[in-house]
């Protein structure tokens, strides 16, 4: 199955993303101020979120649209169940 997103992109973000997190941790053993360690902490969050837009933004002009355009009515509607599904999963983490 091919997916909308750019395999090779994602990873280098998520590599990013492990290295803020290890950060943290080098942070917490170094008994860095707790203000300093909340910064990066809302950093690797919104790091994460960012990543999460990207793959649901990919999904949408991937997956839905070519769903939507094949005129498969129970293939449009199951993505557009799991679009929806992956909206509101998303919008609760916020």
């Amino acid at each position: 199955m091919q997916h909308g997103y750019d395999k090779q992109t994602l990873k280098r973000r998520l590599h990013r993303i492990e290295g803020q997190v290890r950060g943290l941790e080098r942070m917490v053993e170094e008994d860095r101020y707790c203000i300093d360690i909340l910064t990066q902490v809302a950093a690797v969050r919104t790091a994460l979120e960012s990543l999460g837009l990207k793959i649901l933004e990919d999904h949408v002009q991937h997956c839905v649209r070519d769903a939507l355009a094949s005129g498969d009515e129970p293939t449009a509607r199951q993505k557009s169940d799991e679009l929806l599904a992956a909206v509101a999963r998303f919008s609760k983490s916020r």
